[in-house]
């Protein structure tokens, strides 16, 4: 079954400990509505990095990444699906960004 890597867009990060249990619980809710599917529940990631054959950029891009998970879908169109309750869609705060991983063997 194809793999899909959902990076999300987006989002902050709660500091008020009412809110970081809120958002812990939402984001918990949403993986364990998805079950078997989640592969790698990644995490969220820092600052990013562009690095091209101009250099590198410390400005994270146009669109920077906030985190990333790798699940298990049939289409993209199933996987497009279980993104949409990602808690930051649902909230309105960001986006994810959804693609099909090509295995290749080596």
């Amino acid at each position: 079954m194809p793999q899909f890597l959902f990076v999300y867009h987006g989002g902050h990060t709660p500091t008020d400990p009412a809110e970081i249990e809120a958002t812990m619980a939402a984001w918990g809710a949403w993986f364990e509505n998805m079950g078997a599917a989640v592969d790698i529940p990644g995490n969220p990631v820092g600052q990013s990095y562009t690095v091209s054959a101009n250099g590198v950029a410390s400005d994270g891009g146009a669109n920077p990444a906030s985190g990333f998970t790798v699940v298990t879908a049939d289409t993209i169109e199933a996987a497009t699906d279980m993104a949409k309750g990602c808690p930051m869609v649902v909230n309105g705060s960001g986006s994810v960004e959804v693609a099909e991983i090509h295995p290749i063997e080596m």
